[in-house]
């Protein structure tokens, strides 16, 4: 079938999810009156005006003089047997850089416009040279870059834009595959341009994700009927980038092209600097950090506070060759959790998810794992204006929350709730007594040494872990559970048996982090939402299906004032935080990384951390 020619057909389906992070707010450009039509801007912001005006000549946080050239070498954990990182087949093992937030989602494949990452949602031009829209957003216009070419030389159309939404709609994976279902329409509208039109499932956020979240895809060189199968041959791509190595799981290198179209524009003076960029995959963090000692991966983000503090004590950093930098960010902190999977029977029983979580031992793990490095985790936009912690609900909260406020724990909706603090020794006695005493209330008995569920069922269930660091977090916690009588399983399992059990939620807890945004949106129904709870490949690991977050998900959609969006994510996180869907753990101030002395970066950090495309190698 025709997907465009059935999008009117498709507005009657349910909001779909839709998948990186942003809110609801005016566009940055000045807007005219309602008779008139706007006129072509060079960026769009979801609040207030773009930092960076017409004719600017860099982001604000790459360096245009950095040296070209060099190499460079990154390390990564797991595996890869595809290079279409579009398709469910391959969602979770495509090879990295192909569409990759960290390495440079516009790496190899291209949108039509470039987030900067010292905003909190702000797009300029790629492909697309300009863009029109309407204040009220039904619809979006993008003039492309008449330079815009793809690898084999042939230019950058609209009809490429139509077809990359028709292919995705029927073959692509999620979030992709669902976009087309809130377009009334996509139509060419001149040589150089095309236009979406929205129906009334759209919302303030989606033309950004139009723009900036979704890559164009090349008509003349793709096959439909062969683009969901995977595939080791590489596609053809627009972006600054070719493949010019694949070892299959092993290995994948890409070469800068010299020849790239795009090298002039303001959105990459100071981007994608080294000639070669190389990605290393290995099964467990032992061997990539071996691997790192040895001059194999040139970089090691290292989240672990006792590995930091130990583990450099070898002659490369002894002689300078390699060092240790911190990135300190505007953004929250990430929501590193155990997460339940309330799909499970056990787990439906919000009791004992609470008090789970309360008999977790932070304190106990902070110090003799840590270093006492981390700081406890107590909202999912931790640090940020956005986070419901330590503040009161305030009437528009309340207002947005309406009746499902009854249902959120006093302490939460006060703002005074914190995590259970213990002694520190894994069996703090005041603290295991009143979570057993909540357990208690709730019908939870003792049967000789095991706890039992009120239907007398045996208190039990497996935490599916990764690695080494996993492994240990989660024997520390059943230490402290079999204290109230409670059995909890580790199970490592390798990669490839990880990713597949994730995509089908065949768990009952893993530890997983969801990245926080100041700019939170629609992608977190992806995450929260009732229709992505049997969604395969979604990334709501708890199993949540509530409408009351559904609801206000939609709401912090298609609010415009600041303060409304920021009081909608604040109710939003006590909600969250009141159902107990996972058990808050920690986060650092900060990225941590060792990397090799001849690499180097701006001094200014960008808004949300460290990234990877504008450093540069001293010496190349």
């Amino acid at each position: 079938m025709n997907i465009l020619a059935g999008l009117v057909a498709l507005s009657t389906v349910l909001l779909c999810i839709a998948a990186l992070p942003s809110a609801a707010q005016e566009t940055g450009a000045e807007q005219p009156g309602a008779a008139e039509e706007p006129s072509r801007v060079h960026a769009i912001a979801m609040y207030g005006d773009p930092a960076h005006k017409p004719g600017y000549t860099h982001l604000s946080y790459a360096n245009p003089d950095a040296p070209q050239g060099g190499r460079i070498s990154h390390g990564v954990i797991g595996t890869f047997d595809s290079l279409n990182p579009f398709i469910l087949k391959s969602m979770r093992t495509t090879a990295r850089g192909l569409w990759d937030p960290q390495l440079g989602s516009n790496m190899y494949f291209e949108s039509l416009m470039f987030r900067s990452r010292d905003e909190p949602f702000t797009l300029y031009g790629l492909l697309a040279e300009s863009v029109r829209m309407p204040d009220d957003r039904s619809w979006i216009e993008f003039h492309l870059n008449p330079d815009a070419r793809w690898h084999d030389g042939k230019p950058v159309t609209p009809e490429d834009v139509i077809f990359t939404y028709e292919l995705l709609t029927e073959k692509g994976r999620p979030p992709f595959s669902s976009r087309s279902r809130r377009i009334e329409a996509i139509e060419k509208t001149g040589e150089l341009s095309v236009k979406f039109t929205f129906n009334e499932q759209s919302d303030r956020e989606f033309p950004l994700i139009i723009a900036g979240f979704t890559p164009v895809l090349p008509k003349h060189a793709i096959d439909p009927e062969t683009f969901d199968g995977s595939t080791l041959d590489p596609m053809v791509g627009s972006g600054p980038y070719r493949l010019s190595r694949v070892e299959p799981g092993k290995k994948v290198v890409y070469k800068r092209d010299p020849g790239y179209w795009g090298k002039d524009l303001p959105v990459h003076k100071g981007f994608f600097n080294f000639d070669e960029v190389a990605v290393e995959y290995f099964t467990q963090a032992g061997s990539l950090f071996e691997a790192f000692k040895k001059g194999i991966v040139d970089i090691y983000k290292d989240g672990d506070p006792a590995h930091w503090e130990r583990a450099y004590d070898f002659p490369a950093v002894t002689k300078g060759d390699i060092v240790k930098k911190e990135f300190i960010a505007g953004d929250p902190a990430n929501m590193l959790a155990f997460i339940f999977n309330t799909r499970r029977p056990l787990f439906t029983d919000r009791n004992l998810r609470e008090a789970l979580s309360n008999a977790f031992d932070f304190e106990k793990i902070n110090r003799n794992l840590f270093f006492n490095a981390y700081k406890r985790t107590t909202s999912f936009w931790q640090g940020s204006e956005l986070a419901s912690t330590g503040r009161p609900a305030n009437a528009r909260e309340l207002e947005l929350l309406g009746d499902a406020a009854q249902s959120i724990q006093p302490e939460i909706l006060d703002g005074t709730w914190r995590p259970a603090i213990t002694d520190g020794s894994g069996s703090d006695r005041k603290v295991l007594r009143k979570v057993f005493s909540q357990l208690k209330k709730a019908g939870y008995k003792r049967q000789g040494s095991l706890l039992v569920t009120p239907d007398g069922a045996p208190v039990a269930f497996e935490v599916m872990t990764r690695d080494i660091s996993e492994e240990k977090l989660a024997l520390s916690f059943k230490d402290t559970l079999a204290r109230l009588g409670i059995t909890l399983n580790v199970r490592t399992v390798d990669d490839a048996q990880y990713q597949k059990r994730l995509q089908t939620f065949d768990y009952d807890m893993i530890i997983a982090a969801y990245s926080a945004s100041l700019s939170p949106g629609i992608e977190q129904l992806w995450r929260w939402g009732s229709q992505a709870r049997d969604a395969e490949g979604s990334f709501n690991y708890a199993g949540i299906a509530d409408p009351a977050i559904d609801r206000l998900i939609e709401a912090m959609v298609a609010l415009r004032s600041r303060e409304d969006f920021a009081a909608a994510v604040r109710a939003l996180d006590r909600l969250l935080l009141s159902g107990h869907y996972v058990i808050p753990l920690y986060h650092l101030p900060g990225e941590r990384f060792a990397h090799r002395a001849y690499l180097a970066y701006p001094e200014k950090t960008a808004l949300y951390g460290n990234q990877f495309p504008v450093w540069w190698h001293k010496q190349p």
